[in-house]
């Protein structure tokens, strides 16, 4: 699954308000932080076995609506911060879509159960060493 920001942004939806943190006055005058809004039910991008994934793993990131949602306010303007909540967006799903590769079980070598069991045996060794030498 690859996705764009181009394809995304037909079925993302906005919303802004005032941002606290630095800016001064345009702090209190421009509507700075976005909240992105997806829906993962109704997106044609994604198929139902990856609706299904996601709706499992993003499950903390639902809003009681039920869409994913996906805040910033770190820069002065709306247009940055939109185009940080998209990439966050976008890493995101991929994150979660991500299929970690089955892990093989792998075999001891024979070089490795050889060099064990030689230090096994002079261990054994040392060990049956100080029995004989033990003087009542």
């Amino acid at each position: 699954m690859n996705l764009t920001k181009a394809d995304l942004q037909k079925e993302i939806s906005y919303k802004t308000s005032r941002s606290g943190g630095k800016g001064g006055q345009n702090v209190n005058k421009v509507s700075t932080k976005v909240e992105l809004l997806f829906s993962i039910e109704d997106s044609i991008l994604l198929i139902d076995e990856e609706k299904l994934t996601l709706n499992e793993k993003l499950q903390t990131r639902f809003n009681k609506d039920g869409l994913v949602q996906v805040i910033c306010d770190e820069e002065r303007s709306q247009y940055l911060n939109k185009e940080i909540a998209v990439k966050r967006l976008i890493v995101l799903i991929t994150n979660a879509l991500h299929k970690p590769k089955a892990r093989k079980p792998s075999k001891v070598s024979r070089a490795a159960k050889l060099a064990r069991l030689g230090n096994k045996k002079i261990q054994s060794i040392k060990k049956a060493d100080r029995k004989k030498n033990f003087d009542f």
